[in-house]
């Protein structure tokens, strides 16, 4: 009884490390060829190749050794990556970073002037 919870425990974790894989996979196919350059990262077609064999090795291949490195793979897309390719293209859900220290909620504060 032990073993069988232990055993759907890890198929789920599995489950979810595939998810976030095919996750990555599809953000990375999205995202513009020219916004990986622009925001200082590998190109395109390198995390294309890097994320697709992560999804395959899940899908086809489950060695925990390697399903751990495509696991550091899918984490680093998503941590670095992807937020910097979200800077760099303009996305960022309507709040945009990077602004003055001086903006306020409505624009740039000019001191009254």
């Amino acid at each position: 009884m032990l073993l069988e919870g232990f055993s759907s425990v890890i198929g789920l974790i599995m489950l979810v490390v595939l998810a976030m894989a095919v996750f990555a996979l599809v953000d990375a196919a999205m995202r513009r060829q020219d916004a990986y350059p622009a925001a200082n990262k590998q190109n395109k077609q390198f995390w294309m190749i890097i994320l697709g064999v992560t999804v395959l090795v899940n899908l086809l291949l489950p060695m925990l050794f390697l399903q751990i490195i495509g696991l550091i793979a899918t984490i680093v897309y998503i941590v670095d990556v992807r937020p910097a390719l979200k800077e760099v293209m303009g996305g960022g859900g309507g709040r945009q970073r990077g602004g003055s220290s001086s903006d306020g909620p409505y624009g740039p504060y000019n001191g009254g002037r």
